[in-house]
């Protein structure tokens, strides 16, 4: 087990995932310290959750992948992408910012991830994704996709995010997230219904003639 110390944590009422888009605005003086000693050692830090059970022990780290904004006072809006998953070791409490010591967490190496589970996330994703935004998806694209990356490009709650991070298997993650895109569709089409009741006020429309 390989441990890495010294490594800045970023805890918010969150969670990322691996290849996930995560906007940030930066205040606080100890995360304007962070950032600048990760923008300084083209570093990453770590997002962690904090839920109501308090800090979770399984994040993502994440890299800097543009600044937006540098304000006069130091603040800064910036993109992050998540890169890889970590589990806390130990907390540290001898920086200027939060960190611990850390543990990157690997792949079950001896899985071979099953492709019926593979088939079934990518088909109810595509289904997903062109009922959300009236477009078809690009099926070349989606045969390339990681669970971790479908699942990046939707909201999800984040204890389902936080159930896909702590999975080591990515066969278990794809059959998580074939549940989570089937639920998604269930509610777009619950909506859809109610708003087709609402536009005929209720009733049913019969043709005149």
């Amino acid at each position: 087990m390989e441990l890495v110390r010294d490594f800045p944590l970023f805890p918010l009422g969150l969670v990322a995932l691996p290849g996930e888009l995560v906007p940030l605005h930066i205040f606080e003086e100890r995360f304007k310290t962070m950032i600048g000693r990760c923008l300084a050692d083209e570093s990453e830090f770590g997002i962690v959750w904090v839920s109501d059970d308090g800090l979770r022990e399984v994040g993502c780290a994440c890299e800097i992948t543009e600044i937006l904004e540098t304000m006069d006072d130091g603040r800064i809006n910036l993109i992050a992408r998540g890169t890889r998953v970590f589990r806390v070791d130990a907390r540290q409490d001898d920086l200027p910012y939060p960190a611990a010591t850390v543990e990157f967490l690997e792949e079950d190496e001896d899985e071979e991830v099953d492709e019926v589970s593979q088939a079934e996330a990518r088909v109810a994703y595509a289904e997903l994704v062109e009922q959300a935004t009236d477009k078809t998806p690009d099926q070349d694209e989606i045969e390339t996709m990681s669970a971790y990356e479908m699942a990046a490009t939707v909201e999800f709650g984040l204890d389902a995010k936080q159930g896909l991070l702590d999975l080591r298997s990515e066969t278990a993650r794809l059959k998580l997230v074939t549940k989570l895109f089937r639920a998604a569709i269930k509610r777009l089409d619950f909506v859809e219904r109610a708003q087709a009741r609402a536009r005929s006020n209720g009733k049913v429309r019969f043709p005149s003639g």
